[in-house]
């Protein structure tokens, strides 16, 4: 029987291909992805078949095959899957392809994003029109008694099928590349592409071959000899471990798939194998890197599969905000494939995944916690910026954390929210019944006043990376009658309000006096002076910024809309310790050019102690001391 037809493939469509090279013209190398997903599908039929007992031809290894012919300028892309009848390319290539062509067309007509458009349709294959301006089909179905059948088209609406030539089942799509497209008959890039998208899939995509050595005896010293052997290039590994039951694997096996996705990184931490099959189904493996406290790492490094074709790594929908540093893999066959991000978002099974990887990483941390506390502290400096992030941004996570979350202090020592309260509550407790937990955000610049908080028994927690700014704000809110104060907010004895308060020994006329002297010292406007009694150990001057407004201004600088505060000018304020024998001498000399350099003296050492005695300043303090020496 000769099969020859001509025809339009559907009256609807005659600005449907103008459309596809427009708009998915920007996301182009996405026509290989879909031919070859569709080859691997028809060969994964064709199995399923032979499986159920419905074929019983020979199944031979299954294989897709991806030629480029650099000059005739053709891609071809080759299985030996299922095939199609002439009916069947009528029916799947000219007819279902377009049945929602006039709406296709009025619907994308403003589309920006091929993925927007491809796969919605089942236009997949004719994302070739994309690179191509003539494409032929080849093919031959596992039907018996089927016969060969050719279609050719070349971006019009019209076509023709004829009868093929191909003896073995199966079907072969050949590409005649366009002008513009010619990029893609490089080898080197279409392998780039097959890499990205195809790294994973479940058939063998082969593409051309290699070379490589094998054992070949041994010379005269009994040394190995290889020789060189023409392979096939295989470019995937179609079992990846994802697909895998976690009892099948070892740590070795997690390991090696991260240097396969990640060459140059270093070990992971540990990992999350998911799987699930209800009511979404989802696979994947996600690990934890080692961030220490760099917050600007790559976020996209974590890859979204359908069914083991790549799609993208923008999952920022799927994967919650806080764990998009995390690295790894998940495929799941329910997100929406193809689609908007905007459809992602609302999609109902996105959220529920969402809600499932949160959940999954909070067990993971609290069993980690519970089989092996020592070796979780170990990694807290890694895992803690996830888990405050996840805190500060995710309730749910908040809940299930507070139970594994980790106060670190700058002894170094490691202690959960429970414990911690237990440990300071009998001495860090304030007049009125509040708790106060200090803390220091630069251990090195803070240390004279980590000391002196230290001598008070105070315990000082470590408060130092980049997120803490908001954890420290979100555990106020959190935590029961409770508030944290920065070590440096104010002198060590002032920091917790307590009864028992040291009264300073100077007079009220002398305090004037002490006061007006520091005054003209500084001079200099936002720093006040004031007079306070503590223990005479302490420090003649201490220079603080209150807790608050220093907490709106770093809140400002990292754009937290405390903007009027950030323009607000710095407040410092000066405790002169009244009962320090240097204030003696101050107020015992009768130069006043004594006074005024003893008390310059003793406010610049209270600058450098924070860090704040800069330039022109710094300078002349040590001009000064050499003189004084």
């Amino acid at each position: 029987m000769s099969i020859e037809e001509k025809g339009t493939i559907s009256i609807h469509t005659e600005n449907i291909f103008p459309i596809i090279k427009k708009f998915l013209y920007s996301d182009n190398e996405i026509f290989l992805r879909e031919l070859v997903s569709n080859a691997v599908d028809a060969v994964q039929k064709i199995k399923r078949l032979a499986a159920l007992g419905q074929y019983n031809g020979e199944l031979g290894n299954p294989l897709v095959e991806v030629s480029v012919d650099e000059e005739k300028k053709t891609i071809t892309i080759t299985d030996n899957g299922l095939g199609m009848t002439a009916e069947e390319i009528k029916k799947y290539i000219n007819q279902v392809a377009f049945s929602g062509a006039s709406e296709f067309v009025e619907k994308f007509k403003d589309a920006k994003d091929a993925n927007e458009i491809i796969g919605k349709f089942g236009l997949g294959f004719y994302s070739a029109f994309m690179v191509a301006d003539l494409v032929e089909i080849q093919t031959l179905s596992y039907q018996e008694g089927a016969e060969p059948a050719r279609w050719v088209c070349d971006g019009s609406t019209e076509f023709e099928i004829t009868a093929g030539n191909r003896t073995s089942r199966g079907t072969e799509i050949t590409l005649h590349i366009n002008a513009e497209s010619e990029e893609f008959l490089s080898k080197h890039k279409l392998e780039e592409i097959l890499d990205k998208y195809g790294k994973f899939l479940p058939v063998p995509i082969k593409f051309g071959t290699k070379t490589i050595q094998e054992p070949d005896g041994e010379d005269e010293e009994g040394k190995p000899k290889t020789k060189s052997v023409e392979v096939d290039n295989i470019i995937n590994t179609t079992n990846p471990i994802w697909t895998k039951a976690p009892a099948d694997l070892s740590d070795e096996d997690y390991l090696d798939f991260y240097k396969q996705l990640y060459p140059f990184s270093e070990e992971p931490l540990f990992w999350i194998h998911l799987n699930v099959d209800y009511p979404f189904n989802l696979t994947g493996v996600l690990y934890f890197p080692k961030v220490k406290n760099d917050f600007d790492l790559q976020r996209n490094k974590i890859k979204l599969f359908s069914r083991q074709v790549f799609i993208t790594d923008e999952v920022k929908d799927i994967v919650p905000e806080f764990l998009m540093l995390l690295h790894g893999v998940i495929d799941s066959p329910d997100i929406p494939l193809n689609v908007s991000r905007s459809f992602l978002q609302a999609d109902g099974n996105v959220k529920k995944i969402n809600s499932y990887i949160t959940k999954k990483v909070a067990d993971k941390l609290q069993e980690l916690f519970n089989k092996d506390r020592k070796g979780y502290e170990e990694k807290w400096n890694d895992i803690g910026l996830f888990v405050k992030y996840g805190m500060v941004s995710e309730e749910k996570f908040y809940e299930k954390a507070k139970d594994f979350a980790l106060l670190t202090n700058t002894k170094e020592e490691h202690f959960t929210l429970d414990e911690y309260r237990d440990k300071v509550k009998d001495i860090q407790t304030d007049k009125n019944g509040q708790l106060v937990y200090i803390y220091a955000n630069d251990p090195a610049k803070q240390d004279s006043f980590i000391q002196s908080a230290n001598k008070l028994d105070y315990d000082v927690l470590l408060m130092n990376s980049p997120i803490d700014n908001h954890f420290v704000n979100h555990l106020e809110q959190k935590l029961e009658k409770t508030s944290l104060k920065r070590v440096d907010s104010s002198v060590a004895s002032k920091l917790i309000e307590k009864d028992d308060n040291v009264e300073s020994v100077l007079t009220e006329e002398q305090s004037k006096k002490v006061a007006a002297i520091f005054d003209k010292a500084i001079n200099k406007p936002g720093y006040h002076v004031e007079i306070v009694g503590l223990n005479p150990e302490e420090l003649p001057v201490t220079v603080t910024m209150d807790e608050f407004m220093r907490r709106m201004k770093d809140m400002a600088a990292m754009g937290g809309g405390m903007g009027f505060y950030g323009n607000m000018p710095d407040s410092y304020k000066v405790a002169i310790n009244g009962n320090h024998k240097l204030i003696g001498k101050i107020i015992a000399t009768d130069s006043e050019e004594e006074q005024g350099l003893l008390a310059k003296q003793a406010v610049d050492l209270a600058l450098l102690a924070q860090g704040m005695l800069t330039g022109a300043d710094l300078t002349a303090f040590v001009s000064r001391s050499v003189a004084l020496i």
